[in-house]
């Protein structure tokens, strides 16, 4: 009888171990981004150099009650076609006293992307937003993002309330839904969001391959 009991028990504690790390996992993920989550603290990124040759911090942002921000970089076409979305975005925002703020990081690290590449994209393609660079990509690690664009929107208590996609169609005249946009304005009003989370479009970041330790 006990043979019989012994195998039980063992499949009992596998599936309990299983349940347990299944309910961990999800607590720290989204659906779409496997690093994190919904109403997480957003990571904070400090002293990164922007086209504008100053340093840039989260903290900076201290009086904005929503930050965007968005990963991206010269060398994606995705990334590329929404340049003016982006611009656009952040020209609306563009007031000294404007109570959202707009920041684009770029991580990669190919001569395409480089800070002097940067510097003149911002300047060709008029950016009115800070645009960054991360050389140790670690930021981008931090928020889990994959691709260019990738967006998230920050509220006030800098939990992230939005990741994903700009909007619902690659394509501008057939856009029907502006997720980021309506993230902005429902966390201004102090509304909870129809959408929170949705897959990004783009580019896979060029993520610098780590070899194992041994």
């Amino acid at each position: 009888m006990l043979k019989n009991v012994l195998p039980k028990i063992g499949l009992i504690f596998i599936a309990s171990v299983w349940a347990i790390c299944s309910l961990e996992n999800s607590a720290q993920a989204g659906k779409y981004n496997s690093g994190i989550n919904i109403g997480d603290a957003a990571p904070a990124w400090q002293d990164l150099l922007g086209t504008d040759d100053k340093k840039h911090s989260l903290k900076d942002l201290d009086r904005r009650a929503v930050v965007v921000v968005v990963f991206t970089c010269n060398s994606c076409p995705y990334a590329v076609d929404y340049e003016s979305r982006f611009n656009d975005l952040a020209k609306k925002y563009s007031a000294k006293d404007s109570p959202v703020a707009v920041v684009a990081i770029n991580v990669n690290k190919i001569d395409a992307d480089s800070p002097t590449a940067m510097k003149q994209r911002a300047k060709d393609r008029g950016f009115v937003f800070p645009y960054l660079f991360d050389p140790t990509q670690q930021i981008a690690k931090q928020f889990g993002a994959l691709r260019t664009p990738e967006f998230f929107v920050l509220n006030k208590s800098r939990q992230i309330v939005y990741m994903g996609a700009m909007d619902d169609n690659t394509n501008p005249s057939a856009v029907k839904t502006r997720f980021v946009e309506d993230a902005i304005q429902a966390t201004l009003d102090g509304k909870p969001l129809s959408t929170t989370e949705t897959p990004p479009v783009g580019c896979l970041i060029r993520f610098v391959r780590e070899r194992r330790k041994q």
